[in-house]
């Protein structure tokens, strides 16, 4: 159960879903018998990203000198670290965009203000995972942030008759981004719910997870 007693964080076992899969109908076979009125059901955005084939390999990419230059500027850690994750960022955003965006974080940071790049370069900068951040056998790909996130989760609502549905990307280091959420839904506290990352992508095999009773927490 949650800290808050009143609804509980069930993850869901599937096998590994692929990009021959297609994210709506894997949840309704997975939580089959397991969703009611007052619940939410969640899914890791790079699950619903690999279903969509939002991926690409790290030799299909051709590098420009920009992505080679300004990915020196994270930290090794990061997904944007590499030139591959870089490039395919300007790609997806626009390389002049992302390189302002930087020139604009920079400037952020020298008056003590963090995160300015991320709000501005767009929503893939957050998303993409690099190689070995996602699970086999898409390890050896980069995986972009899912496309057009809100219509998904409706589409997953009306399917399964849940109370809401939502898109996230969580990690281990106490984030949970809402990437799609259904109108209605408290982004806030679906976060603040899934704060300590019950996804498993990998070996695990649950990237679904269910907020049982949810609508009662949200309305309290």
């Amino acid at each position: 159960m949650s800290d808050d007693k009143r609804f509980e964080i069930i993850p869901v076992p599937t096998r590994i879903l692929t990009h021959k899969d297609d994210i709506v109908d894997a949840i309704e076979k997975y939580t089959r018998g397991k969703i009611g009125p007052d619940d939410v059901v969640s899914v890791a955005e790079s699950v619903v990203a690999v279903t969509q084939n939002n991926v690409i390999r790290p030799e299909e990419i051709e590098y420009s000198w920009q992505a080679k230059f300004f990915c020196r500027f994270f930290p090794d850690v990061g997904s944007l670290a590499a030139p591959h994750g870089m490039q395919v960022l300007m790609n997806a955003e626009g390389t002049w965009h992302v390189i302002f965006s930087l020139f604009l974080g920079f400037l952020a940071k020298l008056v003590g203000k963090s995160g300015v790049f991320y709000q501005l370069a767009g929503a893939q900068a957050a998303l993409i995972d690099d190689v070995t951040g996602t699970m086999p056998p898409y390890d050896k790909h980069i995986v972009l942030g899912p496309l057009n996130p809100n219509e998904v989760v409706k589409k997953i609502k009306s399917r399964i008759g849940s109370f809401g549905a939502a898109i996230i990307d969580a990690n281990d280091l106490k984030r949970a981004l809402v990437v799609g959420a259904t109108e209605g839904l408290n982004r806030d506290k679906v976060s603040k719910a899934l704060i300590d990352n019950p996804f498993g992508n990998a070996s695990e095999k649950t990237p679904i997870v269910i907020l049982k009773n949810f609508r009662q927490y949200q309305e309290s």
